[in-house]
């Protein structure tokens, strides 16, 4: 029997746990057992499709996908190296990482020895010389103001926008398959205008857009909940013959104790680093939080003089105080660990999370050097795809690599034969 406790369950399903505290009220999940701060529950008896995909998965089979032949990648916006680091986990050749961030490029030249890395802005990269040269392209494209899109003009509508860079370079390249990540929202941004602007630019360059998907990354092995949307393009004179399958998840989800101990996810528990540190005002506030809690768990008193005028606004605020807990996933990383609005205590120790806290929270492996300052540390590994998700997306791409692969080598004959007649 495998155990999930409420929290978790959230977590796998997107949804808050007053929603399944709610669902336990009403008897339409019933616990196994409870204590002070969590229901348990019997995966085995919980009718949820996640849950199932996460009892019966394929995940340990989809780790074994290889190549067939070397898949040479680009990726634009490589930012610190998540996605880049994870797709070569996969299988891709990277031949070059396109991004602008001075301190990012030095991250990425420290960890992807003999890959072209270009510290350049992306609208100034002319991508022709690689035309039909490159099978595969990706890009986490920075989610830029858009909301004048969806004009009906198409590249017009994309111009000025970061992924009109991306698109310019689908259409220079011309690669077999491509790969763009986003923030969730991406596909409701401006009432849906935005993505059918996306989805008209993609048509005009000849691909077919997969039915995008939003990928919790808890489901993926990885100790925190993000959530990215995914788009996979097909070139068209391969997309009739070939389907791309999603990722399977993993048999559970990891926490921060996989994240900080040895054990499932890393070999040894996590090494020193720096960090920043508290006043010693917010420190003795955070003091008093329980592992898992919030500014809610505070003394009255406490609670007003800390929130000041948030303390009467509606909402939960739940990142405020926040103090992570070693049996749950992080929250989403964000780009500093000790804002106010989103903190990040850490489970035991009344301090922010370390820089090597937060790359372990991200999977990047402890071998993964970061460069500049701690504050531009934080940046990077904040604004990454989490390494052990791209990794999944990318043994999918492979498989799908491969198919194409296949199809490419089945038709070769009969080219062979039309070429002869030809000839005759």
């Amino acid at each position: 029997m495998a155990v999930i406790n409420s929290v978790n369950l959230a977590s796998v399903l997107g949804i808050s746990n007053a929603t399944v505290h709610a669902w336990v009220a009403s008897r339409k999940i019933v616990p196994i057992k409870k204590d002070e701060r969590y229901y348990y529950f019997d995966t085995e008896k919980l009718a949820i499709p996640e849950i199932a995909a996460m009892e019966h998965t394929d995940w340990d089979c989809e780790t074994e996908t290889t190549p067939l032949r070397a898949y040479s990648s680009i990726e634009l916006f490589a930012g610190a190296g998540g996605l880049a680091l994870g797709l070569q986990m996969a299988g891709f050749s990277p031949v070059l990482l396109s991004e602008i961030d001075h301190d990012a490029c030095e991250t990425l030249r420290l960890n992807c020895k003999g890959t072209n890395i270009v510290e350049d802005d992306v609208r100034d990269i002319d991508f022709s010389p690689y035309k039909e040269r490159v099978d595969f392209l990706s890009g986490g494209f920075p989610c830029q103001a858009f909301s004048y899109a969806g004009k009906q003009r198409g590249f017009e509508d994309a111009r000025g926008t970061l992924f009109f860079e991306l698109a310019r370079a689908i259409g220079e390249i011309r690669p077999k398959v491509f790969l763009a990540e986003n923030v969730k929202g991406l596909v409701s941004h401006d009432k849906g205008r935005t993505f059918k602007t996306i989805s008209r630019i993609i048509t005009d360059l000849g691909y077919t857009l997969v039915e995008p998907r939003v990928l919790r990354a808890v489901m993926y092995k990885v100790p925190q909940k993000r959530e990215r949307i995914f788009l996979v393009g097909i070139r068209n004179d391969y997309a009739g013959s070939v389907s791309f399958r999603w990722p399977a998840p993993y048999h559970r989800v990891v926490t921060l104790r996989d994240a900080f101990y040895k054990g499932t996810l890393f070999d040894t528990d996590v090494p020193e680093s720096d960090g920043q540190h508290y006043p010693q005002k917010k420190a003795a506030v955070l003091a008093l939080v329980p592992p898992g809690g919030n500014w809610r768990n505070l003394p009255a008193d406490v609670q007003k003089a800390y929130m000041k005028g948030s303390f009467y606004l509606g909402g939960g605020k739940t990142g405020m105080a926040r103090r992570l807990s070693l049996d749950e996933p992080s929250l989403t990383l964000t780009c500093a660990p000790a804002q106010k609005q989103t903190e990040r205590c850490h489970p035991l120790e009344t301090r922010p999370l370390t820089v090597r806290e937060y790359a372990r929270i991200q999977t990047f492996p402890d071998s993964w050097q970061f460069s500049g300052s701690v504050t531009s540390q934080y940046k990077q590994i904040g604004n990454a795809v989490p390494v052990n998700l791209a990794a999944a997306m990318g043994r999918a791409l492979i498989r799908l690599m491969n198919d194409i692969t296949l199809l490419s080598s089945a038709e070769q004959p009969e080219q062979s034969q039309v070429h002869s007649a030809l000839r005759a």
